[in-house]
């Protein structure tokens, strides 16, 4: 159940449970209006409704795509389709530009687990060197404070 307002009222893994954190909306509204621009909480909530519906319009259609294909798994280009079949074209250029960023986020990621592989020194070893940078850090921190 829900009031009038779309509030979820208690009804577990139900669509209306979706919603998207309210400081972060509120912190991207603030910084997408000018200084002299306020949001109401009322206008933030129905952004965030907006927000929602659009997600479950994509990821429906995505979805739906997906399907057709015999695939199991929503794949970033199902999204990309999506978003052209119902007619945001404009959007799948941003979008592939994020995705491109994300897929060299993960090779850095992964840059980093091999760079612990090759160091060649066992997690204790490395805790190890850690506290000790951690105890000369302390140690000049105390003696430039006396």
């Amino acid at each position: 159940m829900s009031d009038h307002e779309g509030h979820a009222g208690g009804i577990p893994g139900s669509d209306e449970d979706l919603s998207l954190p309210k400081a972060t909306v509120a912190k991207m509204i603030t910084e997408l209006l000018p200084n002299d621009v306020t949001c109401s909480k009322e206008t933030r909530d129905l952004v965030i409704e907006c927000c929602v519906e659009f997600i479950h319009l994509i990821s429906s259609e995505a979805n739906e795509i997906c399907e057709k294909e015999s695939k199991k798994t929503i794949a970033p280009e199902h999204i990309i389709s999506a978003l052209k079949h119902l007619g945001f074209e404009s959007f799948t250029s941003e979008v592939e530009d994020v995705l491109k960023d994300h897929k060299q986020q993960q090779k850095d990621r992964e840059k980093k687990v091999s760079k612990f592989e090759q160091s060649g020194l066992t997690e204790e070893e490395l805790l190890k060197q850690q506290e000790e940078l951690f105890a000369a850090s302390r140690a000049k921190f105390q003696s430039a404070q006396q």
